[in-house]
C-alpha cells in the first residue's frame, strides 16, 4: 500500500483556522480531487465535519473518530492503525487531515502531495508537521491570478532512502 499526505501549507506550515481551510486555491481544489478520485481518503471527523456536501465522491471515505460509530458515506474507525489495516495491499491512501491526523500518519507516509503558498497568515490555529527533513522530487510553480490570492507551487516530496523503515 502506498500511503500519501495531501495538504495546503503556508510558508509557517499553517492548514487551517476554526476548522477550515485558510486559502481558497481553485486549481489546489481540482488537483486534490484529480489525485484522490478513485483512491480511500483517511481523515478525521473534525475534518469530515468542515466537507460542505458530507463524503466526497468516488472515493473510498475513511473518518477517524473516537466518539462517532456510524457517518453516512463513510467507513468510521476509532484510530489510523485500525484504518489502515482495513486497506488492501494494493491500496493508494490519502491522508487528508486534520493537523492531528497528519502529525499521525508523517512518519508512515511513502509521500507528501502539497500546495505550498507564498504566504504567512496570522490567525492560523492548525498546523502542518515540519518536513524539512523531506526531499522534494518534483514540483510546479503557479502565480497569482484573478482566480488565485497568492503565488504557490505544488510539490511533491519522498522520504530519504535512508530514513524509511
Amino acid at each position: 500500500m502506498r500511503i500519501n499526505i495531501i495538504a495546503a501549507v503556508a510558508q509557517n506550515r499553517a492548514i487551517g483556522h476554526k476548522n477550515k481551510l485558510i486559502y481558497w486555491l481553485p486549481d489546489d481544489l481540482k488537483r486534490f480531487k484529480q489525485l484522490t478520485t478513485g483512491h480511500t481518503i483517511i481523515m478525521g471527523r473534525k475534518t469530515y465535519d468542515s466537507l460542505p456536501k458530507g463524503a466526497l465522491p468516488n472515493r473510498r471515505n475513511v473518518v477517524i473518530s473516537s466518539s462517532m460509530t456510524h457517518i453516512p458515506g463513510c467507513e468510521v474507525f476509532p484510530s489510523i492503525k485500525d484504518a489502515i489495516a482495513c486497506c488492501a495491499p494494493d491500496e493508494e491512501i490519502y491522508i487528508i487531515g486534520g493537523a492531528s491526523i497528519y502529525e499521525q500518519t508523517i512518519s508512515m507516509a511513502d509521500r507528501l502531495c502539497l500546495t505550498e503558498i507564498a504566504d504567512t497568515p496570522e490567525n492560523a490555529d492548525a498546523f502542518f508537521p515540519d518536513y524539512s527533513e523531506w526531499h522534494e522530487v518534483w514540483h510546479e510553480n503557479h502565480l497569482q491570478d484573478e482566480r488565485h490570492t497568492h503565488n504557490f507551487r505544488f510539490a511533491d516530496y519522498e522520504r530519504g532512502e535512508e530514513e524509511q523503515l
